[in-house]
């Protein structure tokens, strides 16, 4: 059994992983951590885990967590860094669920979240999670950057196209969206229902901290820089994202093809029928990407449909689906989850 230690177990990532690996057979969880809710009960918490843990959040102890196999950080931006040199230290393997990790050039990183880092020796170590992208090196990994949600579903929309450079690299755009739930749980007026409610709008237009770790991806995946226009946008619902992706691609190249082949063999990737116009609804709850493409008039412009769960191949779903390359486990274990519906 994999011992597991979860900082940071209040937020909506904490509580996906806690309801994902409560069903696992080969984890078992040892350490729930949270400042604020120490000595109370998970379940009274998240009432959805009774009768799955018995377990209570505790304050952070080093010396718990190093009596761990793994430690998943589903905490604000900041903490892993300060944490893991000392975790990776005495042998304990680390997923961090936020971004101290995923940005290889220090100075875009600190540019962008506007903190110096601590620990800069470690940020070449660390993996980039998108087992699509770095199957390999995710085995072999003791510290793995788990991807965000929004370049988890651009990246995998346009891979095919870049890696195979049929793909205008001048003229990408992704605009996307995604429902509240990304913007975590800490209390935030911007984020009420009354706020959110029968309204939809872009932000962060003139920049998104997500933008120079999707151009990463990309240019790390076709070995050189792209050009990328990218526009968030907030839903008013609670789960889910939708990535419209616009590419112009060279005529002849037969992209339903080229995608199913990409992703044959990929678990938790599914390009559906020519025509198809993927929900968001369809992957509620489950660690799908579901990918459709289209090309209106028969032109030279593609335009991929992307749709995750931001949190779960957005986030803790992915993290899970690492955590079993990182053991030797099958990486569909405790993943093999149907999206809700209605």
């Amino acid at each position: 059994m994999v011992k597991i230690g979860i900082v940071g177990g209040t937020g909506y990532t904490g509580v996906e992983l806690l309801r994902l690996l409560v069903r696992h057979s080969c984890v078992e969880l040892t350490v729930i951590t949270s400042r604020s809710e120490a000595g109370n009960r998970v379940a009274d918490m998240y009432p959805n885990l009774r009768g799955y843990t018995d377990l209570c959040f505790t304050e952070p102890d080093e010396e718990a967590l190093k009596q761990c196999d793994l430690v998943f950080f589903a905490t604000p931006n900041g903490i892993a860094m300060k944490q893991a040199p000392a975790l990776l230290a005495a042998g304990v393997k680390v997923i961090d669920l936020a971004a101290d990790f995923r940005i290889q050039d220090l100075q875009i990183w600190q540019q962008w979240y506007g903190m110096e880092h601590a620990c800069p020796e470690l940020v070449p170590e660390a993996v980039y999670g998108l087992p699509e992208l770095f199957r390999e090196q995710i085995r072999d990994a003791r510290l793995v950057a788990n991807p965000g949600c929004y370049p988890t579903a651009v990246t995998l929309g346009f891979l095919p196209l870049l890696k195979t450079g049929v793909a205008d690299l001048d003229a990408l755009v992704a605009d996307c969206k995604s429902g509240v739930s990304g913007a975590g749980r800490g209390a935030n007026s911007a984020m009420l229902m009354a706020e959110t409610g029968e309204s939809f709008k872009a932000y962060a237009v003139a920049g998104h901290r997500h933008q120079p770790e999707i151009s990463q991806n990309l240019a790390r995946a076709l070995g050189q820089d792209v050009s990328l226009t990218f526009v968030p946008h907030l839903l008013p619902m609670i789960r889910g994202i939708h990535a419209t992706l616009y590419a112009r691609t060279q005529d002849g190249v037969d992209l339903q093809a080229l995608y199913e082949e990409t992703y044959a063999d990929e678990p938790f990737v599914d390009v559906m029928p020519p025509g198809s116009h993927p929900e968001t609804r369809s992957v509620r709850g489950g660690n799908v990407c579901r990918i459709a493409l289209h090309r209106p008039g028969d032109g030279d412009m593609v335009v991929v449909l992307s749709v995750i769960d931001n949190l779960v191949k957005g986030a803790a779903g992915q993290a899970v689906q690492n955590m079993n390359l990182m053991f030797g486990l099958d990486e569909r274990q405790g993943l093999d989850l149907v999206g809700l519906l209605p």
